[in-house]
């Protein structure tokens, strides 16, 4: 087996204590199995990759469900009201070896208004042995008397410090190392999403045939600018000095990055900049990521105005749905010697 076909099953956390992150929900459900208190029925709802599924499978053996009573359903590809009927027959039956049976919807919103009128049946009166868990990334489809019968879990997307553990804990059980910065730069390819941030590290793996991971490589594999480069660049547009960025603009390209990871690193260092200003509170944490020499550089970045924050959210709107994006990048760049 492959490191990229396998990373993400292989390191699917199978414990409450192997769980990183999302620490009030692994709480209340650690504590409905240390009371014996579960509910009926719950809905977890998040973005993808936040450990829903999981999570899911983890309640269900801390309640002693055997694999047998464990039923996974993805709603994407079993929409209707009759796969609901099927499962509303199940239902009536004992475990086979358990107290209860364990039925995981994944990606619940996908149910059509029939199959969920027919869930709805069951969740009103289940059976004491019967638990429902629906996952889903788009908790606002959920009809409302659906999710009037259920416990309902918010799961937040991963913070930047809990996809760097993860990381470090994966690179170390694959028998390498890897430098803070590294484990940033990769972290910074999973927007929030364990699943993601794992799969990035697995093109990294897949490829670095040395005991250490460095930044160079990482920087190799997903193309991206350094730091500096980037504040460089946002100095030069916030100072609406076309020429210049322009000319750092097209360095960047040349040296491999994609204009749309580009303008996410513009807006990241955008906004840090920004909380530095207005949070007092967050320069300890900031400082001890970004070290004291570029937290300086970044306090000190007066040019930057929540209204260029706005223009570079919206360029990057633009440059994820064109055909064109270098371009559309490139026409807000020429435009900037030209705003008052």
């Amino acid at each position: 087996m492959t490191i990229s076909s396998t990373l993400y099953r292989k390191y699917r956390p199978d414990s409450f204590d192997s769980v990183i992150g999302q620490d009030s929900v692994v709480s209340a459900l650690r504590s409905a199995v240390e009371n014996n208190s579960p509910a009926h029925a719950y809905l977890f709802s998040g973005s993808r990759g936040t450990g829903k599924t999981s999570l899911a499978r983890i309640f269900a053996k801390s309640l002693g469900t055997s694999d047998a009573d464990i039923q996974e359903i993805d709603a994407a590809s079993h929409t209707g009201v009759d796969n609901i009927r099927e499962l509303r027959d199940g239902v009536s039956t004992i475990p086979f070896s358990s107290n209860y049976k364990v039925y995981i919807i994944d990606e619940a919103h996908m149910l059509s208004k029939a199959a969920f009128n027919a869930l709805l049946k069951t969740l009103e009166e289940p059976p004491a042995h019967v638990i429902f868990i629906l996952a889903t990334t788009e908790k606002h489809k959920i009809l409302p008397t659906i999710l009037s019968r259920c416990q309902v879990f918010d799961f937040s997307l991963a913070t930047k410090a809990d996809l760097v553990q993860l990381i470090q804990r994966t690179v170390v059980a694959e028998g390498k190392t890897i430098d803070e910065e590294s484990a940033d730069l990769i972290a910074a390819q999973g927007n929030g999403s364990y699943r993601d941030t794992l799969s990035a590290l697995q093109r990294v793996l897949s490829s670095v045939t040395a005991d250490s991971i460095t930044v160079d490589h990482v920087r190799t594999v997903f193309a991206t600018t350094d730091t500096d480069q980037s504040i460089d660049l946002l100095l030069r547009i916030t100072g609406k000095d076309s020429t210049a960025a322009y000319e750092l603009f097209t360095k960047l390209l040349e040296s491999g990055a994609q204009t749309k990871d580009i303008l996410a690193d513009l807006i990241e260092l955008c906004r840090t900049i920004l909380v530095i200003r207005y949070s007092q509170a967050d320069h300890d944490r900031i400082k001890a990521e970004q070290g004291t020499e570029r937290f300086e550089r970044l306090a000190s970045a007066d040019t930057v105005t929540s209204k260029i924050f706005l223009s570079l959210l919206n360029a990057y709107d633009t440059v994820l749905t064109s055909k064109l994006p270098q371009q559309h990048f490139e026409a807000y760049v020429f435009s900037l010697d030209r705003e008052n």
